[in-house]
């Protein structure tokens, strides 16, 4: 009997999800950064959590 069974694409899926949610957290908190903190942060945020969600749809697929 092979009780084998590959985890790699939950724990993928699962460090995806927390890694959003970081970032999603971080936006909420540029509020909190001065304005050349948040012109300088809020570009990578949004490309990270782009770059974030096609992964994860990739992984659906």
């Amino acid at each position: 009997m092979d009780l084998s069974f590959d985890f790699q694409p939950v724990y993928q899926h699962h460090d995806l999800l927390i890694e959003l949610g970081r970032v999603e957290m971080a936006m909420e908190h540029l509020e909190e950064r001065s304005e050349n903190e948040r012109q300088a942060l809020r570009p990578r945020l949004l490309s990270r959590l782009s770059r974030l969600r096609d992964e994860l749809q990739h992984l659906a697929i």
